[in-house]
């Protein structure tokens, strides 16, 4: 088979090299290069070619035919087609774009369509977020993470879950609803409760775990042992001795430095015997001392002598006259000695009020021995004599707010249910400087126990004001 000679391409002014001596002539004489005028036209022969109004420079290494004309023509067109859709995902798989592949390559050819190039220039994605862009060193991770990453771009927008919700119906009538009643501006209870047992967390000896059980049975049971009124039923005695006896006792408390404890259960005996026996005046005393002879067996761990009585009764009474009144109390009150008294409510309010403050503590004792020592405090239960005591407390310090709802839950009185108790309080305290039975305002004139009883009462309490 015969081989077909190859024409290899010259410059201007160049000869053909290996070609016979006829080929050379029919070249030439074609061509015009016999006289040098038409050389130009001899280069620019398949060395220029024009796709649409586009310029293309020579490749040394690769000729232009018509196939790779045709292919260019279509890269052009697929490009400028993928540019208009605009929801288009463009994918790069290592390195450039698939659209822009055919660009590049005439790129390295040397062959470049204007065409692509501006096209490629103005495209200007519409979401970035669309773009996902994936090569040898991309997991399936990233391409969530880049999935993702347009969420949290639309919620610093607002369009996402934090963008302000709009009032609906019922939280706007709820609001209007507060705010006709002056309820606007009022706290939750909760933040206003305090918890007055969580310093005492890790001490047994103040049993926090069943505290609010006991004084709820001491509510329930103080009144099946509280005294009636029985002045009416004792032909010999009258308010005033009892006052007399309960103020000598409160002295005879202070020489033997018994507790508190006693002294309260020892007017609740007297009290409750006086309610269902008749006693003449001249046994009066022999009541008292015999009734503090009991409080104390009970409450004291080393109780006085009976002969201590004997001494302090100046003889009036002789032993076994006292061991005999003695038993008689007993018997009355069936052995009955286990009951609340002021005391036992007296501790449990304090702590709830303010605790640490020694003159609050000071100024209410002072206020519920008066109480005490008074029998017009017997038509109240114990629980309330306590709880108006630290109202009343509370109103001649100066302590402000007067009552909260964390006295109110642990004494189970509001303020105007305490307002009658506390008034009665605050008018023996007026006239305790005045009185002719000074054994509780002594008591609390000392400095030991702040000189409460020399501090002006409540004013707002006084009856009078």
């Amino acid at each position: 088979m015969a081989s077909r000679a190859v024409v290899p391409q010259q410059g201007r002014g160049e000869a053909v090299v290996g070609v016979g001596g006829g080929a050379a002539k029919a070249v030439s004489k074609k061509n015009g290069a016999g006289d040098g005028r038409n050389r130009k036209a001899l280069g620019d022969i398949g060395n220029l070619v024009t796709v649409r109004g586009v310029d293309t420079k020579p490749n040394p290494n690769r000729p232009i035919t018509r196939s790779f004309c045709a292919q260019l023509l279509a890269n052009a067109q697929a490009a400028a087609a993928a540019e208009n859709n605009k929801k288009q995902v463009c994918v790069k798989v290592d390195g450039a774009p698939p659209v822009l592949e055919a660009v590049a390559a005439a790129k390295r050819n040397g062959v470049v369509p204007k065409a692509a190039v501006q096209k490629k220039a103005t495209v200007k994605p519409k979401k970035p977020q669309e773009v996902i862009e994936i090569n040898s060193d991309t997991d399936e991770d990233d391409v969530v993470n880049k999935q993702e990453k347009p969420v949290v771009n639309r919620k610093k927008d607002g369009e996402g879950p934090s963008k302000k919700k709009a009032p609906t119906l019922t939280s706007v009538l709820t609001v209007r609803s507060k705010a006709a009643c002056g309820l606007a501006n009022k706290h939750p209870k909760k933040e206003q409760i305090v918890d007055i047992d969580a310093a005492d967390a890790g001490n047994e000896l103040a049993a926090v775990e069943y505290i609010e059980d006991m004084y709820k049975y001491f509510k329930s049971v103080e009144n099946e042992n509280r005294p009636h009124n029985y002045m009416d039923s004792q032909p010999e005695i009258n308010e005033q001795m009892r006052a007399i006896l309960v103020d000598w006792l409160i002295d005879v408390h202070r020489k033997f430095e018994l507790s508190p404890e006693t002294f309260y259960l020892t007017v609740n005996i007297i009290d409750r015997f006086l309610a269902v026996k008749t006693v003449p005046r001249r046994e009066l005393q022999l009541v008292g001392i015999s009734a503090m002879l009991t409080a104390s067996k009970y409450e004291e761990i080393w109780a006085p002598e009976v002969n201590d009585f004997v001494c302090l009764s100046d003889r009036a009474y002789t032993h076994q006259q006292i061991l005999v009144m003695e038993k008689t109390i007993l018997g009355k009150l069936e052995w009955t000695l286990t009951v609340p008294t002021p005391y036992v409510f007296l501790v449990r309010f304090i702590k709830a009020s303010t605790p640490e403050d020694q003159q609050v503590k000071n100024m209410v004792f002072f206020l519920a021995e008066l109480g005490m020592m008074h029998y017009a405090t017997i038509m109240y239960c114990p629980s309330m004599i306590a709880a108006s005591a630290v109202y009343a407390a509370r109103c001649t310090l100066n302590k402000t707010p007067t009552w909260n709802d964390t006295l109110k839950l642990h004494t189970g009185f509001s303020e105007s249910q305490l307002i009658d108790c506390g008034k009665l309080l605050v008018s023996l305290h007026s006239n305790a400087a005045r009185s002719k039975l000074q054994g509780v305002f002594r008591k609390y004139s000392v400095s030991e126990r702040g000189a409460v009883a020399l501090l002006p009462p409540a004013k707002t309490l006084l009856p009078h004001v």
